[in-house]
């Protein structure tokens, strides 16, 4: 599996872990006041990480470039800053609004580049390895 898969499917499982864990917080509490930040965790950091990483293991030879590993790290980042200040914010913390903004453009920054991934083609001269065509 292609590094950045193996990345994706830390992250994912970590942003899992958070939004379990808010998810039990807002049940043991009987507040469901972070839901919004549970449901960021959830859908954003496992399912979309998830998705990402099960993109660039079907397609390896995108997966190879320095792109992936770029594109990577702006959507993480974006997510993990998000997902904490989104919580904050919904626990009444003003101050977080800033953050909540910001890694929103950066998650959003982290989309488009994986966005420029998939619809980019690739030649086959920049895939090492790679069968020749047969001509027919």
């Amino acid at each position: 599996m292609p590094r950045v898969s193996q990345l994706y499917f830390k992250a994912a499982t970590l942003f899992l872990i958070i939004g379990i864990g808010m998810g039990l917080q807002m049940s043991i509490s009987g507040s469901h006041d972070v839901i919004g930040a549970h449901a960021h965790a959830n859908l954003l950091g496992w399912v979309t990480s998830a998705l990402f990483g099960t993109y660039f293991a079907l397609n390896r030879e995108k997966a190879v470039h320095r792109l992936a590993l770029v594109q990577f790290g702006i959507y993480t980042l974006g997510v993990a800053i998000m997902v904490p200040s989104l919580y904050l914010l919904l626990r009444g913390n003003a101050g977080a609004l800033p953050f909540v903004a910001a890694s929103s453009f950066i998650t959003f920054a982290g989309v488009l580049l994986f966005a420029f991934v998939v619809f980019t083609p690739v030649r086959s001269e920049q895939m090492p390895g790679a069968p020749m065509e047969l001509s027919r």
